[in-house]
C-alpha cells in the first residue's frame, strides 16, 4: 500500500500531498478537479506508461517547469519516485530509496491494477489493448515479465531495421539477423510461458468464484505461441521485410473472453455484461496476485460505483473489504457512504 503521495507539476496539480489510509481510498469532487490524475500518477508507480498509455511528456503540468515527479512512500517504508525533467520531457527517470533504476524494476516492490471508464469496449477493440490488459496482470505475478517484454521488443524493432535494409535492396549480415532472432524467440518463450501460467492461474481463480452479481469469464490466450520462433522468424524474413514489421511472434497473441453463464464471446454481450466481466476479472486477478505474492496489489477503480446498480455496488464494496488499498473516484460522495476509509474531497 501507499502510505504517502507527492505529485509535482502533474497534469492539473502543481503541488499534492496524499497520506492515505489502508484500504479504501475513494476520491471525489467535481469533473476537472483531477481525481484521474491522481490515479494516474499511483499508476506510473508501476512499468510502463500509466492507466492511460501517453507520452511523459503529456503528463507534466501545461504551464509548469517542463517536467513533472511522482513520490511515494510504500507501508513498509520503500520510497519510489518517478518523472522527467524539464531538458528531456521523454526521458524517464526512477528511483527507489533514492537510488537510480530502471522503470522494469518497479515490479518489483509495489503491483498495481486499474480499471477505468476507456477500458469498457476492450473486447471490441484491437487485439494490441487486451494484450496489454493481459500482459498487466502477468506482470502483476511475474515481475519478469517487464524485464522479458523490454528485451523482445528492442530486438524486434533492431531486427525490422535490417529488414528495412533489405526491402530497399540491401543485404543485412544473415548472422546479426539470426542473433536478434535468437534473442525475440528467448525472450518470446518466456512472455508466452508467463501468459499462459497467468491465463490459466486466473481461469481456475475465476472458476472456483460462485455464481453471483459478477459475470463468470472464460479466459484464453489466442495465438501460435512462441515454440520455434527463431526458425520461423528466419524463414518469413522476406515476407516480414515486405509488410515492414514481423508478422509471427508472441506480440501478436490476444486474450480471448467467453461469458461462461451464456457461453458467448464477450465481444458478442452487451456493454453491461462486457463491464461487468471485466470487473469479474480484476477482482478475481487481484485475490490472485495477493494469495501468489502475499500482499494484495493496489487498485484502482475509477468512476467504478456510478456505473453499477445499488446492488452491485455493494456486491463489490463487500468483496473488497479487507483485500489491500483500493483507489476509487466518484462525482458523488454519497455513493461510498458504506465505504470505511480515506474521503478525500478534491481540490484539496
Amino acid at each position: 500500500m501507499l502510505r504517502r503521495l507527492i505529485l509535482t507539476d502533474f497534469r492539473n496539480h502543481p503541488a499534492l500531498s496524499l497520506a492515505p489510509a489502508p484500504g479504501f481510498v475513494v476520491l471525489t469532487g467535481e469533473n476537472g478537479d483531477g481525481k484521474t490524475n491522481v490515479l494516474e500518477a499511483v499508476s506510473l508507480l508501476a512499468p510502463g506508461r500509466g492507466l492511460r498509455g501517453v507520452r511523459l511528456g503529456e503528463v507534466a503540468r501545461q504551464g509548469g517547469a517542463g517536467g513533472f515527479g511522482v513520490a511515494a512512500t510504500l507501508g513498509d517504508g520503500v520510497e519510489l519516485a518517478t518523472g522527467t525533467q524539464p531538458a528531456a520531457p521523454e526521458r524517464r527517470l526512477v528511483r527507489i530509496q533514492g537510488a537510480a533504476a530502471a522503470a522494469t524494476a518497479l515490479a518489483d516492490w509495489l503491483t498495481v491494477l486499474w480499471l477505468t471508464p476507456a477500458m469498457d469496449r476492450l473486447f471490441v477493440e484491437a487485439a494490441g489493448d487486451r494484450r496489454r490488459f493481459l500482459d498487466r496482470l502477468t506482470l502483476a505475478l511475474f515481475p519478469a515479465h517487464a524485464t522479458h517484454a523490454t528485451r523482445y521488443e528492442a530486438a524486434m524493432r533492431a531486427r525490422n531495421r535490417l529488414l528495412a535494409d533489405l526491402a530497399a535492396g540491401g543485404r543485412p549480415d544473415p548472422a546479426w539477423l539470426a542473433a536478434l532472432e535468437a534473442q525475440m524467440a528467448e525472450h518470446g518463450a518466456a512472455l508466452d510461458a508467463g501468459r499462459r501460467e497467468l491465463v490459466a492461474a486466473l481461469s481456475e481463480r475465476v472458476a472456483a468464484v460462485p455464481e453471483g452479481v459478477f459475470a463468470r469469464a472464460g479466459i484464453g490466450l489466442a495465438g501460435d505461441g512462441a515454440g520455434d520462433l527463431a526458425a520461423r522468424l528466419a524463414a518469413g524474413r522476406r515476407r516480414d521485410a515486405a509488410a515492414g514489421r514481423a508478422l509471427d511472434g508472441p506480440h501478436r497473441a490476444d486474450l480471448s473472453v467467453t461469458h461462461l453463464g451464456k457461453g458467448q464471446a464477450a465481444a458478442l454481450c452487451s456493454t453491461g455484461e462486457q463491464k461487468a466481466l471485466l470487473l469479474g476479472i480484476v477482482l478475481a486477478h487481484a485475490e490472485l496476485v495477493a494469495e501468489r505474492r502475499g500482499a494484495p496489489p493496489v487498485l484502482l477503480l475509477d468512476e467504478v460505483a456510478a456505473h453499477l446498480d445499488p446492488r452491485r455496488r455493494a456486491a463489490l464494496f463487500e468483496r473488497l473489504e479487507g483485500r489491500g488499498q483500493v483507489w476509487m473516484t466518484g462525482t458523488e460522495p454519497a455513493l461510498f457512504q458504506d465505504v470505511s476509509g480515506s474521503l478525500l474531497a478534491l481540490p484539496l
